[in-house]
């Protein structure tokens, strides 16, 4: 079966304005999230931010906590500090597999 793009998580399928139709934002607000390296979209060949449905929950994620007060500076370290608790799982993961193998 072939998967299609929308299939992907991933895959920057949305432009600046879909996604702040979308969420309701300004394309200001989110071309700010990208100035400020919170969220940070693909670009398109012509230069165009294109954003991928992992990338809108950031977004929505950034709005919720930006809507509790924090600033960008302190929502873009909880999104660096989330991302190292999930390396540091997954690589924790990796070591216990590697202790205790399955046994077939």
């Amino acid at each position: 079966m072939v998967r299609l793009p929308f299939d992907d998580e991933h895959a920057p399928l949305y432009s600046v304005g879909q996604v702040a139709e979308m969420l309701q934002v300004q394309q200001a607000f989110l071309r700010r999230l990208d100035e400020h390296d919170v969220v940070r979209p693909s670009r398109s060949s012509g230069g165009q931010r294109r954003y991928s449905r992992h990338e809108i929950g950031a977004v929505q994620d950034a709005v919720q906590l930006i809507g509790e007060g924090m600033s960008l500076v302190a929502v873009r370290r909880i999104f660096e500090l989330e991302a190292q608790v999930r390396e540091l799982k997954a690589e924790l993961a990796r070591e216990r597999a590697a202790r205790h193998p399955r046994k077939e």
